[in-house]
């Protein structure tokens, strides 16, 4: 299960007149093996005591019959329908537009553990000043 939890911090002071609070409010994202979105608070039970009750309010994409995604591309993949994959011309020219790039990089610069950096990297800074190696 892929989830993402996201609790919230808790308010200041007690809402309601509970000895055991609830839950703490919280956002909740699943993207496997359906999607979900949830937002989790405390709320007021309906009268006139003040007491609560966690509530989510769930909004669910998927339907239990709905294949997943990874169904459905292997599935695609098993019968020979290619359009949920990319074609050669594409891949050929998205590197065609990236290796150009990935030729023309700086090679790295060594330098000691524990020092601020190789003398290479003063270079880049010159024209503003330079860099001068903080000292205690």
């Amino acid at each position: 299960m892929n989830e993402v939890v996201v609790n919230f911090k808790r308010p200041p002071r007690a809402t309601f007149s509970e000895k055991t609070p609830g839950l703490a409010n919280h956002f909740r994202l699943r993207l496997s093996p359906e999607v979900i979105i949830a937002l989790a608070m405390r709320v007021k039970l309906p009268g006139e005591l003040m007491e609560g009750e966690d509530v989510e309010l769930i909004a669910n994409h998927q339907e239990p019959d709905e294949m997943s995604p990874y169904e459905r591309l292997l599935g695609d993949a098993l019968h020979g329908d290619p359009s949920l994959f990319t074609q050669d011309d594409s891949i050929e020219a998205q590197w065609r537009i990236v290796q150009p790039i990935l030729g023309d990089t700086t090679p790295p610069y060594e330098y000691e553990p524990n020092t601020w950096g190789p003398a290479e990297a003063n270079t880049m800074i010159e024209d503003l000043g330079g860099w001068v190696n903080p000292t205690s």
